[in-house]
Parts: structure tokens; C-alpha cells; sequence
């Protein structure tokens, strides 16, 4: 789980080494926008699901209420952080700064490929 996160991460960065190599300065910043935007929510959803699944609730010992509570936090999980990775491009289109849009746009979606790219690739 928090090897995707690394990937995505990763990916970030090389996408705002190659936005600035090609676009300048405010390509990188736009790309570290776009990518952080989509990477910090995913990491913090991973710590929720890493500590969701060490706590087990108290007294509970029915399957089906455990079973419950466990999608109620992975939905409530999700809206967090499909609701947070909106109000950071938000306040990234917000800034002020004149963002490369296109740097922007190409850094989220690498991000988000990266995530099925980086749970495909195990390790033998």
C-alpha cells in the first residue's frame, strides 16, 4: 500500500523535473501542484486504511457489524479523499500564480496512472 505511494511520489517528481527541463520554472511548480494534489490525499487514505486495520472496535465480536464498519471507513475514506484532492486543486487554481495548466494536468493524471501501474508491478 505504501509502496504506491512512494511510486506516486516518485512520479511527481520526475514529472516536475521534466516539466521544468521543457516548460521552465512555473511548469514545475504547476506539476508539483497537480501531482501533490492527487499524492498527498492517496497517502493520507493509506495511513487511514493502515491504522483503520490495526484498530478493531471494542466488543465487537459479529462479523457482519465488523464487516460494516470496515466499509463505512473505506467509503468514508475514499469521499475524504476524492473532497481533498478537489479543494487542493482549488486552492491551486486559487494561487494567484500563473500555472501551466498543461504541466498541471499531465502531472495529476501520471500520478493517477501510477497507481494501477505500481499495484501491477510485484516483486518475484
Amino acid at each position: 500500500m505504501f509502496r504506491v505511494v512512494v511510486v506516486q511520489f516518485a512520479v511527481v517528481l520526475l514529472v516536475s523535473a521534466l516539466a521544468a527541463i521543457f516548460g521552465g520554472a512555473m511548469a514545475a511548480v504547476s506539476a508539483l501542484f497537480g501531482g501533490l494534489a492527487c499524492a498527498v490525499p492517496n497517502a493520507l487514505f493509506a495511513l487511514h486504511l493502515a491504522l483503520s486495520s490495526r484498530v478493531l472496535p471494542s466488543g465487537t465480536r459479529d462479523a457482519s457489524s465488523l464487516a460494516t464498519r470496515t466499509a463505512l471507513s473505506l467509503l468514508a475514506g475514499e469521499m475524504f479523499k476524492v473532497l481533498f484532492t478537489v479543494a487542493l486543486l482549488a486552492l491551486a487554481a486559487s494561487s494567484g500564480l500563473k500555472l501551466v495548466w498543461p504541466a498541471l494536468i499531465i502531472s495529476l493524471i501520471a500520478v493517477l496512472l501510477s497507481q494501477p501501474a505500481a499495484y501491477a508491478w510485484r516483486r518475484p
